[in-house]
């Protein structure tokens, strides 16, 4: 009997083909990687150049604004400066004039009060006060306002804290500038009293503002006693204030409403009469807009880099690509077996060089292959002709040597009908193995796919093996899902086969220690439907393991042509799924076949190889 080798395509070929269909799916080209991988380049620098840039006009905004923040709070201090060397002069013309000497000198506070009005209006200050040389306030006046208790004990506190010039009283701050008043000089006259005079902050403020353009900002605790900020802002500085007074002098970033701010403060607590700060803030708002519209410029830059850049990429990538793109289907199509295909002669000189390699290697290797197919054929030939004959001489002499009894008249009745037995059984043998080549040569074609209850099958193929020679004395039981739930679209006498060989296979290798016993189970799954086969054998050697599947494989049988497991994954294969080995270890042996319920072309292609699962024991016990 003769096989041909070259009909057809072959197993591993289809898996191959389903490999490289796999792979196409998955991969990306690699014009398309170059130009996805220019446009990260080119967006990944743009985005570092604008932070970079917008790092550092930041910085320089921000130390800009701190300058200007300190310049304000100097001129604050230089302005207040001048106001109390203004008061300290008008103190001290006041302190000159006879008419308030004579006045501080009667006594009187009633004479002391009515006359301190006409030098109030004289001096026009906001504050003024006159007090006895004990530090009694006799007389005070405020712009419009009366002088209450507060008021009065912070003039007293002035007397008592000459370094002090800020007088707070209630929401109003002064700047206050104190003189005694001598009969006679300072330095040997007799002390009369004090005359004090303030000027409201609030008059100062805004010229701390207007030539900087800065917001200023006047604190007692979480009061504003005085504010250029606008006031439905006031009220988030004062949440803020905290944070304001924990460093001094340095600038702090504040959000106030929907503007920032950088803000530095000035503890002015040591010069007033209560705890009092200076806040002065200057608007983030122009700087990031300023900011905002270097960032659109860098960005429009860098789109338009990323645009030009991309198609450059992309025509420099496909003049690149597209040689390598021809050659890559050169190389599918002579795996495919297609030998003729054009090979590209264009391109870069890599590419060139390439083509030339795989023209000169596919010529090396269709005559490798060559040798290697004619070798291929003359071992198919040898194992099929060594494992057939075995068998076929086997089945052969038990015809002829039973023939020989028959033709003996000595023989009874009972004796005959042993010996027909025998004959029929070697009969049964032979067409057996010439259906399982038959089988085995002719996989895939004529397969004729109906809907069926694979309970059935698996039936079918129990009833069988229980009459077979080989299951004598063999336990065979079976466990079952709801039979209904078997259903599935498969060739009935093809699954039948399988389910038999896989049976047959488990009783040859259960017989060969001890009490022998096989079960089979049935199994459901939402797209598969598995048979479970186990036996008690001695378990799979494993010399064989790796290739249990491949035809003429047989080791530890005293008969079989090594076909069964491979038919079984064949049939199994052609329905969508394969033949496992789940476990092997002595004492127990688990063969699964998993059968599609329906199968779809691309179901077959993408089949895995049937194999030896993860969790088998290893062991060196012969079976089949």
């Amino acid at each position: 009997m003769s096989l041909d080798v070259t009909r057809g395509p072959h197993p591993e070929d289809e898996a191959m083909q389903g490999t490289v269909r796999a792979e196409e799916k998955q991969g990306i080209r690699t014009y398309a990687l170059l130009v996805v991988s220019m446009a990260l380049v080119i967006a990944f620098v743009t985005g570092v150049s604008l932070l970079l840039i917008r790092h550092h006009l930041r910085e320089q905004v921000t130390s800009n604004l701190s300058r200007d923040l300190d310049q304000s709070v100097v001129a604050f201090q230089n302005l207040q400066a001048e106001r109390l060397g203004a008061l300290a002069r008008e103190n001290a013309l006041l302190a000159e004039l006879p008419t308030l000497k004579a006045l501080m000198t009667s006594g009187d506070d009633l004479t002391i009060q009515d006359g301190a009005a006409e030098f109030w209006e004289l001096s026009g200050t906001d504050l003024f006060m006159l007090a006895d040389p004990g530090g009694r306030v006799v007389a005070a006046y405020v712009r419009g306002a009366s002088a209450d208790d507060t008021l009065r004990t912070g003039m007293k506190r002035l007397l008592t804290s000459p370094h002090m010039h800020y007088l707070i009283d209630g929401e109003s701050l002064y700047a206050c500038a104190l003189r005694p008043l001598y009969f006679g000089s300072d330095q040997d006259g007799t002390l009369l009293g004090y005359v004090l005079s303030g000027i409201s902050i609030e008059r100062t403020v805004p010229e701390i503002s207007q030539p900087t353009g800065v917001e200023a900002t006047f604190l007692s605790g979480h009061q504003i006693l005085a504010s250029t900020l606008a006031t439905g802002l006031q009220a988030g500085l004062v949440k803020q204030s905290g944070t304001l007074s924990v460093m001094p002098r340095a600038p702090v970033a504040v959000k106030l409403g929907n503007s920032q701010f950088l803000a530095t403060t000035e503890d002015l607590s040591a010069a007033a009469t209560a705890p009092l700060q200076l806040v002065v803030l200057k608007s983030l708002e122009p700087a990031n807009q300023w900011i905002s519209r270097i960032d659109r410029m860098v960005l429009i830059i860098g789109i338009l880099a990323l645009l030009s850049g991309m198609v450059l990429m992309a025509v420099i990538s496909r003049l690149v690509t597209r040689p390598l793109e021809e050659l890559s289907h050169s190389v599918r199509a002579f795996g495919l077996g297609d030998v003729k295909h054009h090979v590209p002669r264009h391109g870069t000189q890599e590419v060139r060089q390439l083509s030339i390699a795989f023209a000169s290697m596919r010529r090396q290797i269709q005559k490798a292959n060559q040798t290697i197919l004619e070798s291929e054929r003359l071992a198919t030939i040898g194992r099929m002709a060594s494992s057939v004959s075995h068998d076929l001489r086997h089945y052969l002499a038990a015809i002829f040597a039973n023939a020989e009894f028959l033709a003996s008249d000595r023989l009874s009745m009972k004796e005959r009908t042993e010996i027909f037995a025998d004959i029929r059984a070697a009969v049964n043998g032979t067409a057996d193995m010439i259906e399982s080549l038959l089988i085995f040569s002719r996989t895939g074609s004529n397969i004729r796919r109906q809907p069926e209850l694979m309970a059935t099958l698996v039936e079918r193929a129990v009833g069988l093996i229980r009459s077979h020679p080989d299951a004598e004395g063999v336990a065979l039981t079976t466990s079952y899902v709801n039979p209904a739930e078997t259903m599935a679209i498969v060739d009935c006498k093809q699954i039948e086969r399988a389910v038999f060989n896989l049976l047959l296979n488990a009783c040859q290798a259960a017989r060969l220690d001890g009490p022998a016993s096989v079960h089979v189970a049935l199994k459901t799954e939402e797209q598969r439907i598995l048979v479970c086969v186990t036996d008690n054998g001695p378990g799979v050697s494993a010399n064989i393991r790796m290739s249990l599947f491949e035809p003429f494989v047989s080791e530890g049988k005293q008969k079989g042509t090594g076909l069964g497991l491979t038919l079984a994954n064949c049939i199994a294969r052609e329905h969508g799924g394969n033949v496992v080995l789940l476990e092997s270890c002595p004492g127990k042996t688990i063969f699964q076949l998993a059968v599609a319920r329906g199968l779809s072309l691309q179901d077959k292609v993408d089949l895995p190889e049937a194999g030896v699962h993860d969790q088998v024991i290893p062991d060196e016990n012969v079976r089949m």
